[in-house]
This record gives C-alpha cells, structure tokens and sequence, in this order.
C-alpha cells in the first residue's frame, strides 16, 4: 500500500491526489460506520505541545471520573490501556483512525482526545470526525516543505476551527475554541466561530497564570480564571508547560468541570514521554530526551533550561530527512548561541543524505554569535558525528557533574527512518544502555 501512494504521488496532480486522500477517508466512515458520531471529540492542534496537552487534558477528564480514548504522537489509549505509537504518524490513516475510534466507543469512553496535525487535516484523515472541542497552542516555523509558506500553515490548521460550528451536533454538548493568547496568530485561530471561545495565556486570558516559580523539576503556579483561583505544583518543568496546563485548565472548565479537579488531575502528571524526559541511571549529570524538533521549541528548552542549569548544557540533535530544510541552520545557530557544547549527528534521514542533512545543520552553527571568539569550533566543543549512538556516547563522555545533557529530535519514538526501512530506536533506550556500560566501566575501574 505504501509503495501504491509513493507511485500515486508522483504520478497524479495535487488536486487529483487530494481527492483520493477523501474518497479513502470517505470509505473509512462509512466502513466503520461514523463512530466519532457517538462520542465528544477533543483536537489538539498546533506546532509545539500537542502531545503534553492532550495527555493533561486527559488526565483532568479522568480525575473528573470519565473515560478517555486518546491518540497521540507516542501513545494511544482506552480507557486504562495504554500502548506505544510505532507508527511514525501523529494523527492515523483514515482506516487505522476510524478503526480506533470504533473501539473507544466499544468501550464506552466518554471523550475522545486526538492530536491533530497540519497533514491529517490537508489530507482529510479526520473527515468525518465531529469535533466538538478544539485547542490551538502555536504556530511556529515548521513543516513548510509541505505547506510552501506560514500562511499556508496557518490555513490549513484554520480549516479544523472553521468547521468546528458547522459539524454535527451532539445532545447536549457546545461547540468550544480554546486558543493560546501568548501566540502572535490569536486573533486569526480566535475569530472562528463557536458557542463558546475561551483563551488562555501566562499574562492574560480567561485562564492565566500568577506567582510563578520556576523548579529544576517542575513549576508552580496560581491559575486564575473567572471560576475562581487554584495553586498548581506542575510536575513539568518550563514556561512551555505552563501554557499547555492553562490550555487544560480552559478544556476542564468548558466541560463543567471545577478547579480543584482540575488541579488534582493536573498534579498527576509525573512526566509524558519523551518530552523533557529525565534518564536516571545513577549519573552525577542531568540527562534529558526530548522530542523538540523545531527553531521555536529549541529556543523554549533554552529558555527552561540556562537559568537554572549549574553546569555545561551539551546539546545532541540533527533534523529530519524530506522535510522542511530552511529550519536546519537556524537550529544549528540556536545551539550554537545556547549551548556550551554542539554535537549534530544522524536523525530520521528518510531519503536524503544524512551527511548533507549533517553539515546544512552545521552551517548554522558559526551564525549564533557574530563575534568569531564566541563561535564554536570544531573539534574544540562542536562536533559531527553521523552515528547517533556514538554522538550520545560523546555526550556522556563530556558530561561532568552538574551538566546537563540534552538529547532533542526523536523524544519517545521506537524507530529511526533510513531510506525506506525503519529501523528499531529508542534516545531512551541508548542512553540508558551506553550510561550503564560507562557506570559500569568506573565501577570495575
């Protein structure tokens, strides 16, 4: 099947490959019989953050006693079950996602979360999906290789709230926006129809955040909201993490539900894999994987991470085969201004040469800080090395106490794409594996 759309595509005109994209989402409907007809439907959608907002969102529903399907980058779940994304899709194919949403509603969920992405909407993976609850995070630069410019991006990602109020309607049940009022696009996302808008956002919004104390290993903060006011321990660390609560605490309250639910479901979070990912294996350093794949949600980790580091940040990342190369350098600059030491090795290169992906990445690196005595030089605290274990293992190598070393691109993913093979991957999993054999090494020492 695979190998049929690869040839469709190169073969077919983009309006003619959009329609076969619908018919087949079409047939999966009607196959499996409209199932998201029959229970509240939540989407998450945005460039940073969808997965930790959908995971917090379903933990408040859950505190608040209901049953949650939900269908993330890394995970899926029903109800009490949980499994492992191996997919390499955030949001399904139209028959995989029509099949799981028939089995939450077997299941009797009362909601049904989805993570949404820009493609699955311009390829109509969701049709026929009534969404009654949508959540806009932020637009930042990425996946302008499919979308041609921003402004494409932002439309495509516009269509899910443009349809929100038009879709079928359940008993009983409001059509809501929740939008970030932080974000540079909230107007756009905001002046969409609905029978309830609400905003949120760290300075200002119907849900915002007072007192905010920052911790190595979470956040605490006051929520206010015209329900009233809570103190929240976040269990995740970040001004980022403090937008994605807020976007839960407006979900939770368009639901009815109170604050203090809200709150306890909230606190429950202990972490979302991959994402800011602590990997303890006895170390006297911080080791931290992370799925952060984009210029905005680097300068976030810095932001998080410089004021309260007490060591060398050591940064391990590439970028991502066939897709948008612009991002490449200005990750490579980032890093080079942030962190004390670059490693840029091999990620997901699909079709492209990993070594090319390598040094337009690389070219970025010198563009962080103007003056040539602050740039990094290679060999000296940057370096390129194409094996992704073997950059881990020279990270760890580098690391002494109080560093931290930062690992961003694949987060939780089980699989590394080459060419058209995915191989078996877990950051986690090498990290662990090369940290044991270095413990084990100085214990025998």
């Amino acid at each position: 099947m695979s190998q049929l759309k690869k040839i469709l595509k190169k073969i077919l005109p983009q309006r003619w490959l959009s329609l076969v994209h619908k018919i087949r989402a079409v047939v999966a409907c009607l196959l499996y019989r409209f199932p998201a007809r029959q229970i509240k439907v939540i989407g998450v959608t945005g460039t940073n953050g969808k997965t930790t907002v959908c995971h917090l969102i379903a933990k408040v529903l859950e505190e608040a006693g209901f049953k949650v399907g939900m269908a993330t980058t890394i995970d899926f779940q029903i109800g009490s079950k949980q499994w492992i994304n191996k997919t390499k899709m955030t949001t399904l194919s139209p028959f995989a996602l029509q099949r799981f949403i028939r089995k939450v509603v077997s299941q009797r969920c009362n909601y049904l979360i989805i993570e949404t992405t820009s493609h699955a909407i311009s390829q109509y993976r969701i049709w026929g999906i009534p969404y009654d609850v949508v959540v806009f995070t932020n637009l930042t630069h990425d996946h302008l290789d499919y979308h041609q410019n921003f402004q494409e991006y932002r439309e495509t990602k516009g269509k899910l709230f443009q349809g929100l109020a038009t879709s079928l309607r359940k008993p009983n049940t409001l059509k809501v926006t929740v939008v970030n009022r932080d974000d540079p696009n909230f107007s756009y996302f905001y002046d969409f129809d609905a029978d309830l808008k609400l905003t949120y956002g760290i300075l200002g919004g119907d849900c915002s955040a007072q007192n905010i104390l920052y911790k190595a290993d979470g956040v605490d903060f006051i929520v206010v909201t015209s329900k009233g006011k809570v103190l929240v321990r976040l269990n995740l660390p970040g001004r980022f993490n403090i937008q994605n609560a807020l976007a839960a605490v407006a979900v939770g309250l368009s639901q009815g539900i109170d604050l203090p639910t809200i709150r306890r479901g909230l606190e429950k979070v202990r972490g979302v894999a991959g994402r800011m990912e602590k990997i303890n294996e006895g170390q006297n350093f911080v080791v931290l994987v992370d799925y952060a794949h984009t210029p905005d949600a680097f300068q976030k980790i810095y932001e998080t991470l410089i004021p309260i580091k007490k060591g060398r940040l050591i940064h391990v990342f590439g970028a991502c085969g066939d897709r948008d190369r612009s991002k490449r350098p200005i990750m490579g600059a980032l890093a080079g201004r942030y962190a004390d030491f670059v490693i840029i090795t091999d990620e997901d290169p699909y079709t492209e040469d990993p070594r090319k992906i390598i040094e337009e990445v690389a070219k970025g690196v010198p563009q962080g800080w103007e003056k040539k005595e602050k740039q990094k030089k290679e060999g000296v605290n940057f370096w390129k090395i194409l094996d992704r274990a073997e950059a881990i293992d020279k990270a760890l190598s580098l690391a002494r106490e109080n560093d931290i070393v930062l690992i961003t691109g694949k987060g939780a993913e089980q699989a590394m794409v080459v060419g058209e093979k995915k191989i078996p991957w877990d950051d986690r999993k090498v990290v662990q594996r090369l940290l044991k054999e270095r413990l084990t090494k100085e214990k025998d020492g």
